[in-house]
């Protein structure tokens, strides 16, 4: 007599066998002689509660194909995947965002609810990888669908940050919010026994979002990292509520409408259709593609119908309703450190004002806000989990975040994003070019001159507005594929200027490639890791500046960064920047705005924080007041990087001041030198001009190629 044996395997998340000393899978069989195994499209069982070191056997079974797993072949592969994990991640990586979409979810969630009985598990998607050494865990809570599969854009990125797991809660499953609450916690619980020096990450979306408060609420000794997108913990004046009575009364026979509605009210359609569309192409060409994956989407929405069928559905509004007043009532308990991510467009629930009311209540608690984005956030085009955790420094591996060694490199979508959307403009605008220096002393265009060994330290001017920075840092990607790490001032890391109507914008983007408050610690950390530094020591005098400064260096008398970079024997290399006063011109500068009332007690208070204490002269003058200025006709960037100046076997001999001090005043003299010769230089560019750039950027070359002045 034969004995059936099932093993469930899902083609979109068969379990990875990296993953065997962490997980359980679940089979069953019967006692008998020969036994089979279908491969069905069912679902492999994660479960997230025992302790990292509990491994299970499969089997053994009995019969002619039964077999059995050791646990010496587990400890094996262990080792063996441990070996091969990596430790960083390169510049530049391929984060696969772009690639699903939310078509991919819905036939990934059509396959999974087939066999979709017994109670909620966790599974991990085979997508995800294997993560970096170290790395946190991250627990995805399912919003109104249940059937965790929310992150199907983000899990390649979000796998390699992080040890991802997703809850799944079956669709005809009727465990109360309690019961869920619990059993998320018992896993909560477990990891920390595993790691206690770990945070662990719960991302919540939508119910999701109170499953993660409920369980920070509870487990408010465990360092946890929640992130919530758009929280349902403001059901109660949501515009689900007048569904309830009309979902009780429709006929089974119309329920295929409920999917489309749904769909309109939870996320914007263009939006979702739009994440697979590269942002490089031609509008004609993009509006042809996003027509076809619309045309495509729309079908696949009545297949919501049996991912929430009627008497789910019923079932999940008043589990929404239970959740959101058993959260609301322990937000008190909450330790926690919260991102709240929330959208502007969300025609489900009132999450703009809910994001405003939760940084009121929770004690640890940031937001960014989505202004053209609707319920739904993680399945849109433009939004990239990772990159929101990076540029909001949310991302750490221990109880406090390290800028140096919980930094992930940014990946190529990163890149693009930033290049074309970001400071697409700007870079449109001026046409940057740069130009560097041999050992030899000749200058060439391009960076072929600046040291591509660590640890370098880029010595230069801040222009005004400090708009230099974005196209060099962007420069040392394409050219030179080296992230350049740059110091600013801490105010930007310190949340005095974010509020629940923060957007991700300019700053966080400034994060995600590399800036990191300027401290000596960090300079410290950075030589030692061998990395690209940019450091302007006019720092924010500099960079607001007053009329008539222009190209006026503005440096402390002490030379702060010459012993250090010493130290670690790091190459200086000096650069100027001019084009500022082609690109804009000052209208209203401190002096001026110092004579505004009310405007002037803001700035007094927003110059409180202060990086150089005990300094004098008016490099101390770090008064944060932003100028008014008016854009011009641009004209063009020009960058000039000196000859590099080495330090390798100084140390000694610059440990007197007065070496010291003489190698500071050559670098300065350098970077003066370099913006002298640039101003002179510029006149003879016969593309300094926009409108000549524009038509041989048309008829002929990419941005980076149009031609400039020989040097």
């Amino acid at each position: 007599m034969s004995s059936p044996v099932t093993f469930r395997v899902s083609p979109y998340l068969a379990l990875n066998a990296q993953f065997w000393p962490r997980c359980r899978v679940q089979a069953s069989s019967s006692v008998g002689g020969d036994s089979n195994v279908s491969s069905s499209p069912e679902l492999v069982v994660l479960n997230g509660a025992p302790p990292v070191e509990e491994t299970e056997k499969v089997g053994p079974l009995t019969g002619g194909n039964g077999y059995a797993v050791s646990k010496i072949e587990v400890v094996e592969k262990k080792k063996k995947v441990e070996k091969e994990a990596k430790v960083s991640l390169e510049v530049l990586w391929d984060d696969a965002y772009g690639t699903k979409s939310v078509k991919d979810y819905l036939d990934c969630s059509r396959d999974m609810i087939r066999p979709d009985g017994g109670p909620p598990r966790w599974f991990c998607p085979v997508e995800c990888g294997q993560p970096l050494n170290d790395c946190p865990v991250l627990l995805f809570l399912p919003g109104l669908d249940g059937t965790g599969l929310g992150l199907i854009l983000h899990h390649k990125a979000l796998g390699r940050a992080f040890e991802v797991r997703c809850l799944h809660i079956p669709v005809y499953d009727r465990t109360p919010f309690e019961d869920l609450v619990t059993f998320v916690a018992k896993t909560v619980k477990a990891e920390y026994a595993s790691s206690p020096h770990k945070p662990i990450y719960l991302v919540g979306d939508s119910f999701g979002g109170c499953l993660a408060l409920a369980v920070a609420a509870h487990n408010s000794t465990i360092d946890l990292v929640v992130i919530l997108v758009n929280p349902a913990t403001s059901f109660g004046r949501s515009q689900l509520q007048p569904l309830l009575p009309l979902l009780e009364a429709m006929p089974d026979g119309l329920h295929f409408t409920v999917p489309y509605l749904l769909s309109f009210v939870m996320g914007d359609p263009v939006k979702m259709a739009a994440v697979d569309i590269d942002n490089t192409l031609p509008p004609r060409v993009a509006l042809e593609q996003l027509s076809v994956n619309l045309t495509s989407l729309l079908p696949r929405l009545s297949g919501l119908a049996d991912i929430i069928p009627k008497e789910t559905l019923l079932w999940k509004l008043k589990l929404l309703k239970s959740a959101a007043s058993y959260t609301y009532s322990r937000l008190h308990a909450v330790n926690a450190e919260v991102l709240l991510l929330a959208s502007g467009k969300d025609n489900m629930l009132p999450s703009r004002d809910e994001a405003q009311r939760l940084s009121n209540s929770l004690k640890n608690c940031r937001v960014r806000y989505f202004k053209d984005n609707g319920h739904t956030l993680l399945l849109e085009g433009g939004i990239n989990l990772l990159t929101v955790i990076k540029g909001t420094h949310t991302y750490r591996r221990t109880r406090r975040h390290d800028y140096i060694l919980d930094f992930l490199p940014p990946s190529m979508s990163e890149y693009k994003v930033a290049s074309n959307q970001v400071i697409g403009l700007l870079r449109n605008a001026s046409s940057p070019v740069l130009f560097s220096t041999l050992e030899d002393g000749k200058l060439v265009r391009g960076l072929s001159g600046v040291p591509s060994e660590g640890p370098v330290l880029l010595i230069g001017y801040h222009t005004l507005m400090g708009l230099e920075q974005f196209s060099l840092v962007e420069e040392f990607l394409r050219e030179k594929n080296i992230i350049v790490r740059g110091l600013a001032h801490q105010v930007l890391f310190s949340g005095k200027t974010e509020n629940p109507s923060s957007q991700f914008g300019l700053m966080d983007w400034l994060k995600v490639f590399g800036a990191i408050p300027v401290t000596g610690r960090n300079l410290f950390k950075l030589f030692s890791t061998k990395s690209h530094v940019l450091l302007y020591p006019g720092g924010v005098r500099e960079a607001f500046h007053n009329k008539g400064e222009e190209y006026k260096l503005f440096w402390p008398d002490q030379p702060e960064f010459v012993r250090m970079a010493a130290r670690f024997g790091a190459t200086i290399v000096p650069f100027g920047t001019v084009g500022e006063d082609d690109i804009m011109e000052l209208v209203l500068d401190h002096n001026d705005l110092m004579k505004i009332p009310f405007v002037n007690d803001y700035i007094r208070e927003s110059s409180a924080v202060r990086v150089r204490e005990g300094i004098n002269g008016e490099v101390a003058n770090e008064a944060l007041s932003i100028p008014v200025i008016s854009p011009k006709i641009p004209g063009r960037l020009y960058y000039l990087f000196g000859k590099p100046i080495e330090t390798r076997g100084r140390y000694e001999s610059l440990k007197d001041g007065e070496n010291a001090n003489e190698l500071y005043l050559q670098v300065k003299s350098e970077v003066e030198s370099c913006i002298a010769y640039l101003l002179k230089k510029r006149q003879e560019d016969p593309y300094r001009s926009l409108f000549e750039r524009t038509v041989h950027r048309a008829l002929h070359s990419p941005l980076h190629e149009i031609p400039a002045f020989e040097p």
